[in-house]
Order: C-alpha cells, then structure tokens, then sequence
C-alpha cells in the first residue's frame, strides 16, 4: 500500500462533516487541505481540533486554491450533486454523505461523472461499516423468505437539532434522508428486487415547508414476497417512544436488535444511538408436536460496538483502501442509486396517495 497521505478538502463542517473532519485529523493517511462551510462551523471546527486548517466559505474557489486530491462532501443534500461532480472533474476521489444527491437522476449524473473521470465515489451509508449491522444483517438472512423488516428512526429534535432538521425539510422528507439507510439494509437482508412501494406522510408544523411533511412511514414488496415498512420523523413534537425498533421475522424466527439504553428516554436526537446496538436477540421458531419451542432464544452481545466518531473513521479507512487499491465500487454506487430510487418513490406515493410501481 501507499504511504502517500491524501490532501482532502472537507466541505461542510457540521455534524457529519465535524465526525469526518475529526477522523481526517487524527489518520495518518489523510491531510487535510482546508474547511468549508458557509457560516462559522468551520471556525468551530479548527478550535476543537486544536489546529489551523485553511478555511474558506466558498467550495469552488476552495476547490480551486487547494487542488486536493480528494474531497469530502458533507453539505445540505441541494449543493451534493453539483459539489461532487465539480471535484470529480478535478481529478478528485469523492467520499460524500447520503443521500448521494437530491434527486435520482442527479445520482446518476454523479456516478457517471465518477466513471468517467474514472476516480472513486464513496457514499456515506454508515451502517455498512458497523460490525454489530452487518451481523444482523446476516442472521437475517438466515431466516428464511420471506421476511417481514420492521425499522424506525424518530428524532424528537430542539434548539440547533431542530434548527437542522428544518433546513434538510426545506429539500428533503425524513423518509428520503434517514430512509435510505434502512432501505439500504433491507434491501441487503432479502437481496430481492423491490416491486413496489407505498406510503403516508403527515405535515405536523407550520415550520415544515409546505408540500413536504415532517412524519412518514413507508412499505416496501419484495419479489420473494418480503416486505418491510421504516418510520421517521423529526420534531420537537415527536416522541420518545419506540424510536428505535429493528427487528425481522421470517419462516424460521426472528431477530432484533435491543439497544436498551439507546432506546431509553430523551435520547432520540442523540447520534450515537442512531447507530448503537448493544445485543442482538436471536429468536428460533422451531416447536416439537406439542408446538412448544424446542431452542432457547440467543442473546448475541456484540463485543466490538463502535461509536459514531470511531464508524466515522472506519468508512475514511474504506474511503482510502478504495483509493490506494484501486478498488471497484460499481455495486457500492448502484446501490446507492437504488436506495435513492425506492426512497423517491415512497416520496411519490406520499404525495400522491398512490401505490408506486419499481
């Protein structure tokens, strides 16, 4: 491998671009060039590092002034496509977060650009990466078809989380932006064809833009007969709860993650528990001819649990192996593109009150 440190340029300097930004830093195969960020993140940012990255507060003269060879994509989801294509036409690699772009045909644009200037596009699917999600995942799979995928973020969000969340709502449902994550995985755990989708939405403040809406709930139909439904919203109105519930049943059993402290009270707008599992509650169906259960229920407790800002370095350390190895990441941007597919249509159907075809 390389020992050449990439020049990274990090753009968007709140939470996410904070975590990444805070993993460039302490990596030895990245430097960073320079933060961007329109207000005084940025700012923010240099202080808590204990250091004086150059900052700037507009992307393409930093684009211009720094030459990175790699940028870091962390803005408002509007600025996604346009900021990434312009690096990958500079001849940078690309991590950027989810979505990948707020539309499905600009994912496309992006990925094409990737291919065609043939440089790296990483996107920022972060349960990927997190050993216990990826067990889950597994143990899923081995529950027979069909399987029924039951999943939920709520945020009860105030003050700045609530000052966030309106502004991704002036682009973007819950549904869209959280949801292409769970459909992410689902989509994983059957490695079946999505067939169609439907949805409901509810616009529960006045400080929600109107046409979009703060709380919705999406189904997905699989061709092997599994289905799945996600919940998200955001507010201060939301509850605590059942916020986090993921769980999956199938012929065989079923299977949950049960994070009891991360699904305690008044910690929904806490990221770290957007991510924390805890154990895993492995259920067998099996039952003799009295149709009693013949095996004890599993608790699987994961050894090697991650937090947010130690994930965060572990997709820069994928982000950079892809780079020095010059790894294909053709399935990692199609299924980008698929999860953003099957998040628009459930927005389709929310807005139109109809079932959607894939």
């Amino acid at each position: 491998m390389s020992e050449k440190r990439t020049r990274i340029l990090v753009a968007g300097c709140g939470n996410m671009g904070a975590s990444h930004a805070a993993a460039y830093h302490q990596m030895e195969a990245f430097e960073i060039c320079g933060l961007v960020s329109r207000g005084s993140s940025n700012q923010e940012l240099n202080k808590k590092l204990d250091t004086a990255y150059p900052l700037y507060s507009d992307y393409y003269e930093a684009l211009t002034a720094t030459q990175p060879d790699a940028v870091c994509i962390a803005t408002y989801q509007d600025s996604h496509e346009a900021y990434a294509i312009a690096a990958l036409e500079a001849g940078c690699d690309v991590f950027i977060e989810k979505p990948l772009a707020d539309s499905v045909a600009g994912a496309e644009r992006v990925v094409a650009a990737a291919k065609k200037n043939n440089k790296k596009l990483v996107i920022g699917y972060i349960l990927r990466h997190h050993p216990s999600w990826k067990k889950f995942i597994d143990l899923a799979a081995g529950l027979g078809r069909p399987l029924v995928m039951r999943m939920n973020l709520n945020q009860q969000s105030s003050g700045h989380e609530w000052q966030v969340h309106k502004k991704f709502l002036s682009n973007m449902s819950p549904i869209v932006d959280c949801g292409v994550h769970y459909i992410d995985v689902m989509c994983q755990m059957t490695r079946s064809k999505p067939v169609q989708v439907t949805a409901i939405g509810a616009r529960l403040s006045d400080a929600v833009p109107e046409g979009n809406y703060n709380y919705g709930q999406l189904q997905i139909r699989f061709e092997d007969g599994s289905v799945g439904w996600y919940e998200a919203g955001w507010g201060p109105m939301v509850s605590e709860t059942a916020f986090f519930i993921k769980d999956v049943i199938g012929p065989k059993g079923s299977v949950s993650i049960v994070a009891k402290n991360a699904g305690g009270a008044g910690s929904s707008s806490d990221i770290d528990s957007h991510t924390k599992t805890e154990s895993i509650l492995l259920h067998h169906a099996d039952v003799d001819a009295n149709d009693h259960f013949v095996k004890k229920d599993e608790w699987v407790d994961m050894q090697d649990e991650p937090g947010h800002q130690e994930l965060c370095k572990r997709q820069q350390q994928y982000f950079y192996n892809a780079i020095v190895n010059d790894e294909d990441l053709t399935d990692h941007m199609n299924d980008a593109v698929n999860s953003l597919r099957i998040a628009f249509a459930c927005d389709e159907s929310v807005k139109t009150g109809q079932i959607v075809p894939l």
